[in-house]
């Protein structure tokens, strides 16, 4: 048994696991040939019908509507996506691959043999959103951290590095920095998708199944299947299926702000009037107005953006269920509408800051990044300026 394979057998049913490194030409062959050799009765893949829809239409991209992204309360989502992407694109450049190619392959064989695909991967929407949901406020800036951080690596990645990722030591050690890092990330990512995958592997129909994952799956994916087979665990995955709801903490943190600003200024009126109140309510308005506007300025946004994120800040500060970065992000797009171009070369203008700046749509999401850090960062230097003003 090699340390890409496992061959699992369950009474009259047999399982084999084969473990990729996403963008290695070694694992396409290792798939094409495995499907080939052991002619299973179901071949099931790390996809889900998203990433496979974009896998076999390239041009899926141009479909994209921003706005309607940003109105959903997605723009973060849609971020992280295009990064992760971008990244992997560029790791599988150096090797002459694509990412999904393994999975593409063993796909191709399945069809060309009649063998039955199963998508074995939970929505990557749902796995996305639970590992923002489930982030603290620090978890949630360290994750951006690394996700930009990652956009703008330049460090090029060799075949044998590649290939290196399949073995058991090195994938455990990017594993454990992962979880010591950001552990609720890793939960989500690794240790939930574990669950679901070997969850729709145990039910696959036929006696043998072949099923392609990611080499970081392999150990997981294993343990959980032992677990189905002696009835110890169950395949239902609906409780990590859907988005965990804000919890009470998460709800008033989103009233804090509102709430203290505008007690803040009742107790100036009480105390000093309201020319004390006045000048308490002007320096509110111009920390945050400021700073959104200089956030949606650096995202290089349009005139009448910036002028958005200033009126609009604390108008979106007082109703926690809105964010400055939509309205600027819509206004961004509205004036500066994205071109058939811009969704073409989207994935590669993400990988450099002059590719952001350039292609329309990453400058929308941009300015709905930078102006809603901006009108954040105001909020959390008046609350203190407002305090000293009653001193």
């Amino acid at each position: 048994m090699s340390g890409t394979k496992r061959e699992l057998n369950f009474g009259d049913r047999e399982i084999v696991l084969i473990g990729t490194a996403h963008v290695s030409p070694e694992s396409v062959a290792e798939v094409d040939d495995a499907i080939r050799t052991y002619r299973p009765d179901c071949a099931a893949v790390e996809l889900d019908k998203q990433r496979l829809k974009s896998m076999e239409d390239s041009d899926s991209w141009r479909s994209l509507d921003v706005v309607r992204v940003l109105k959903s309360g997605q723009g973060f989502m849609l971020m992280a996506n295009l990064v992760l992407s971008s990244f992997q694109k560029r790791m599988g450049a150096h090797v002459g691959v694509q990412p999904g190619d393994e999975m593409r392959a063993a796909i191709n064989a399945a069809r060309e043999l009649g063998i039955a695909v199963e998508l074995a991967d939970r929505p990557i929407q749902i796995t996305l959103r639970r590992a923002w949901a489930r982030n603290s406020l620090w978890g949630k800036c360290k994750l951006l951290a690394a996700l930009l951080s990652s956009a703008f690596d330049r460090q090029e990645v060799s075949a044998d590095e590649i290939e290196n990722l399949k073995n058991s030591n090195e994938m455990d050690s990017m594993m454990n920095e992962l979880a010591d890092y950001l552990p609720s990330v890793k939960t989500v990512l690794i240790d939930e998708r574990d669950r679901f995958l070997a969850s729709r592997i145990w039910q696959c129909s036929g006696r043998r199944v072949v099923a392609v994952l990611g080499a970081g799956h392999l150990p997981g994916v294993e343990a959980h299947l032992r677990e189905l087979a002696s009835g110890a665990e169950s395949p239902v995955t609906s409780d990590i299926e859907v988005i965990p709801p804000a919890g009470l903490g998460t709800k008033l943190a989103g009233w804090i702000f509102p709430i203290a600003i505008i007690a803040l200024l009742a107790a100036g009126f009480v105390t000093g009037g309201a020319a004390v109140s006045a000048q308490m309510l002007v320096r509110w308005l111009l920390w945050n107005g400021s700073l959104a506007a200089l956030g949606a300025l650096l995202a290089g946004g349009h005139i009448l953006t910036v002028i958005t994120g200033f009126v609009g800040a604390p108008i979106a500060t007082l109703n926690p269920l809105l964010g400055i970065g939509l309205f600027t992000g819509i206004v961004q797009a509205w004036i500066k509408k994205p071109k058939v171009e811009d969704m073409e070369t989207l994935m590669d203008d993400i990988s450099s800051l002059r590719g952001i700046y350039h292609n329309r749509i990453l400058r929308v999401l941009l300015v709905f990044l930078l102006s809603s850090v901006g009108g954040a960062a105001g909020n959390i230097i008046a609350v203190p300026a407002l305090v000293s003003s009653l001193v």
